[in-house]
């Protein structure tokens, strides 16, 4: 993924208000991210920890989706899987992210949902660049390059279905 500014990253949600994405918590440390092993950048919003963003590239644009979640309240032994990159987590290292939809649906209140690693950080678990505390991947007889399309894949998925 090539690196965001703050302004690319506002203009580019397409399931909230302008002024909604005017007024919400952009990452203060873009500059530091590691860009080339991003297929979306993600992130929670730190002053409401039932919000998170994600901004991917999608036939030569950006898209962002601001989405809800609630914390996990299962058992303590309980694992869950993103069903992005296929990571298992611990309890509350996944979660039901929960997107409104893309225009009049979404101002009718309907809305899609995805489970998703609550770090946001499927990229980085895919490429072996970050480990989950407890969890694990799975070892795959895939290649690197076609887990990346898989998860790349699961993503579109969602956003399809947030477009729609």
């Amino acid at each position: 993924m090539k690196p965001l500014g703050e302004q690319d990253i506002r203009t580019s949600f397409v399931n909230c208000s302008k002024g909604e994405a005017k007024r919400l918590a952009v990452p203060r440390n873009l500059d530091d991210r590691p860009w080339d092993d991003l297929d979306f950048l993600g992130w929670r919003d730190p002053g409401a920890p039932d919000r998170s963003y994600l901004v991917t590239e999608r036939e030569g644009r950006l898209v962002g989706v601001a989405m809800r979640f609630q914390t996990a309240r299962r058992g303590f032994l309980h694992r869950s899987m993103c069903s992005l990159c296929l990571t298992t987590h611990p309890r509350g290292g996944v979660a039901l992210m929960t997107a409104r939809k893309a225009g009049a649906a979404g101002r009718e209140g309907n809305s899609v949902g995805v489970y998703m690693c609550t770090d946001l950080a499927c990229s980085l678990y895919v490429r072996g660049k970050k480990a989950p505390e407890t969890g694990a991947r799975f070892e795959e007889s895939l290649t690197l390059e076609q887990q990346i399309e898989r998860t790349a894949g699961h993503l579109a998925a969602f956003l399809d279905k947030v477009s729609a």
